[in-house]
């Protein structure tokens, strides 16, 4: 066995506690070289005759990339307490894999030769609100949704989809606009939305703000927006606002007496400066998001600044009943600031949803205190690469996908943010060529996949755009430009999703075949009594896909379909048509 490639670690993603009774290990092998692994595992007190007492559970392959093997196992120790080691096997080798290196047989003088997990603490539990594994998402960028009124739009307002979206120009979205639609919403089975900024800026993008504490007044006023949070609530859809505390935007009054006052300012702590007078070229003399001048970085180590910041979160979570808080630039700030703010906002309401915009692996973040989630960029990386840009086959793809899988513990993934596009890339139809049948298997993967999945408006009418701003257009409102079809398409998985929990997150995901010469995958959801079958053929071929399970005397029904056929025989045939896909359920 290849040493070099044997790692755990008794912390994070390897070892963490599940829920209030069970701890969840992992430990990751070099690919294909070991056959079987066991856990070793007893209470870190229990000894007889000055031997430590164990047991041995065995461990499953969770999951294979491209280099390693993931194994793991679930222990619900008696006493709340761990220690542990693991037992490796490969032909007639025997490894065991200890905190202290390798042994060639398992020691019981002592317990500090094993990993340790000292105690399951409760406090110290990962703790999402329960309700996010059953949320569908779907994300507004308010100027571009719909017109409700007219009468607060902005000056030189443009018709509605009357030209390409600029990075200045204003179309009037607005809380009207979205109240109106709610039952749209509703229709298609969506049960969150995010919405960029609504405070009050400068820009269309609002992500440089003025007045954390008012509605940028294109959008309307307080009540407008109570009534939307009302609206949304009563029908079931929850409410997760953008918040922007890494930067504030130019026309901040802090920065503008900072502009103002230069090194006499009251405010000059609130930012990152260099160098008095400011200056913005060639590059600012003050920190900013990017090299932006406009968007000056705010000091959240500043006591004053953090205090400002964090009564921001409680205010819209208190007073307006708000559901989470989605975080801009979320990795450059201090992760204090975001221990304090998840007390502040969980102080008030204790289920608000937490979830950082951090496009890297997010485990710092992701221990149980800061965040909930973050936007699953890898996972909409390896999809798009799939399935919308082809330029990688079933194999390489699978290994994307099991990385996401393995980068964070399974009570994290369950609630992580899943999504295909946003407002800061291109539409996912234009980035798959405008291929419908490519989008469709898209869809078809993110519903069906572990965690909270986010459909970014339009998507799923099969609106176009490039990067912003191209990704930025108008909803198409005129059914006659609307893929109805593909409304249809995402609308029937989500209701799926409803009825099968095992397609969202009552099971376990795990991929069983990826095949490059045809292209396609096959991966199960299942728990102990049921097992859903989800093939996709992601190629331009029809195909004749053998079923991977012996399933003579059983029924199985085709829930995309509605029909039911009975196994006569172990080996059992599908066609599939090219870029298409089958989602069949098993009963075990």
């Amino acid at each position: 066995m290849f040493k070099e490639a044997i790692f755990h670690r008794s912390k994070n993603e390897f070892a963490y506690a599940y829920d209030e009774k069970t701890l969840h290990l992992r430990i990751r092998t070099k690919k294909n070289d070991v056959d079987q692994v066991h856990a070793i595992h007893g209470d870190s007190y229990d000894f007889k005759n000055k031997e430590w007492q164990y047991s041995l559970s065995e461990m499953t392959k969770s999951g294979s990339d491209d280099l390693f093997d993931y194994w793991f196992v679930a222990i619900k120790p008696e006493y709340r307490r761990l220690r542990y080691g693991f037992q490796l096997r490969k032909d007639n080798e025997t490894l065991i894999y200890t905190e202290k290196g390798f042994f060639d047989h398992i020691p019981t003088d002592d317990t500090a030769y094993f990993f340790c997990f000292p105690f399951m603490n409760w406090i110290d539990l990962f703790k999402a609100p329960s309700w996010v594994k059953n949320t569908v998402w779907y994300q507004i960028f308010p100027d571009r949704f719909a017109n409700g009124n007219e009468n607060n739009d902005p000056e030189g307002t443009v018709a509605w989809g009357q030209e390409e979206p600029t990075t200045t120009n204003f179309f009037g979205g607005d809380f009207e606009g979205i109240i109106n639609h709610i039952d749209y919403l509703v229709d298609l089975g969506i049960t969150g939305i995010y919405m960029c900024p609504i405070f009050k800026a400068y820009s269309n993008h609002k992500y440089d703000t003025i007045d954390y504490m008012e509605i940028d007044p294109q959008f309307g006023n307080k009540e407008t927006f109570r009534k939307l949070v009302e609206t949304c609530h009563n029908k079931g859809i929850k409410v997760m606002l953008d918040a922007v505390f890494n930067h504030s935007g130019y026309y901040f009054p802090a920065f503008q007496d900072v502009k103002k006052s230069g090194v006499n300012s009251k405010y000059k702590d609130w930012f990152h400066i260099r160098e008095f007078p400011l200056k913005a070229d060639p590059i600012p003399t003050y920190d900013t998001f990017g090299f932006v001048e406009s968007m000056p970085k705010l000091n959240t180590e500043n006591p004053q600044v953090k205090d400002y910041l964090l009564k921001v979160g409680r205010y819209w979570v208190e007073e307006f009943n708000i559901d989470g808080w989605r975080l801009d630039v979320a990795n450059e700030i201090d992760h204090q600031f975001w221990r304090d703010f998840r007390k502040e906002v969980r102080s008030v309401k204790e289920d608000v949803y937490i979830l950082g915009e951090i496009w890297h692996d997010s485990m710092p973040w992701l221990q149980g205190d800061q965040f909930d989630s973050v936007m699953n960029y890898p996972f909409t990386n390896g999809a798009l690469r799939f399935f919308a840009k082809e330029d990688v086959k079933a194999t390489d793809f699978v290994h994307m996908i099991e990385k996401v899988s393995h980068m964070y513990p399974k009570n994290v993934n369950e609630v992580m943010f899943n999504l295909l596009g946003s407002h800061d890339t291109p539409r996912v139809l234009t980035i798959a060529k405008e291929k419908r049948d490519k989008l469709k298997l898209l869809f078809t993967f993110q519903l069906t996949f572990t965690g909270t999945p986010c459909i970014y408006y339009g998507d799923e009418i099969g609106m176009t755009g490039e990067q912003d701003p191209g990704c930025r257009k108008c909803m198409e409102w005129d059914k006659e430009k609307q893929d109805l079809d593909m409304f249809k398409h995402v609308q029937k998985l989500l209701h799926l999703r409803k009825q099968y929990p095992l397609l969202a997150n009552e099971g376990e995901l795990k991929v069983i075949e990826a095949n490059d010469q045809t292209n396609h995958v096959i991966y199960t959801k299942e728990n102990e009594k049921e097992r859903i079958l989800i093939i996709i053929n992601n190629s331009d071929q029809t195909l004749n896909i053998t079923l991977p399970f012996d399933l003579e005397n059983k029924t199985i029904k085709n829930l995309w379909t509605n029909s039911e056929f009975a196994a006569e025989s172990t080996k059992i045939d599908l066609e599939l048509k090219a870029n298409k896909f089958a989602i069949l359920f098993l009963i075990k």
